[in-house]
């Protein structure tokens, strides 16, 4: 067992099953030593766990929870792509979409939920450059989509 495996272990996270692309797309792609993940958002094994608008249906709190599962599902994917989540040399980029309501202004602290469980999981590596944006809508409901980019070893 790897040394991220063993952080998650003691941080009592579970992966879920990997995460399937929902239209024509892909979920991971490289250039060389850099890997791009496309969004993804609080969906374990087919289930939306959080839907509505911050501000509105949800506080940041639970907003904040949507972003964590989010990265788990990341994570879960670069398990299943490396095979050793060992490899992670650097989480590069966190690009966070918060679904909004027109006063709501916390979008940062809503996407700390994955900032987060990444500097906890993978220690220097997981910290990053970040965006958090407001936006109205997103895909079936969901509070929160996440994308990565990720610098591996070979």
């Amino acid at each position: 067992m790897g040394i991220i495996d063993k952080r998650l272990e003691e941080l009592n996270i579970i992966l879920p099953e990997v995460p399937r692309p929902m239209a024509n797309y892909v979920s991971i792609q490289s250039d060389g030593p850099v890997l791009y993940l496309s969004g993804s958002g609080p969906i374990v094994e087919g289930k939306v766990l959080y839907q509505g608008i911050l501000g509105k249906d949800l506080t940041v709190q639970e907003g904040y929870e949507a972003a964590k599962l989010a990265v788990i599902n990341h994570i879960s994917l670069l398990r299943h792509y490396l095979g050793d989540l060992d490899r992670v040399e650097q989480i590069v980029k966190l690009l966070g979409f918060v679904a909004s309501e027109r006063e709501f202004y916390e979008q940062p602290q809503v996407i700390n939920g994955a900032s987060d469980l990444l500097v906890a999981v993978f220690g220097e590596a997981g910290k990053h450059a970040r965006s958090a944006i407001g936006t109205s809508v997103l895909p079936m409901n969901i509070p929160v989509e996440i994308e990565l980019v990720v610098r591996v070893r070979a």
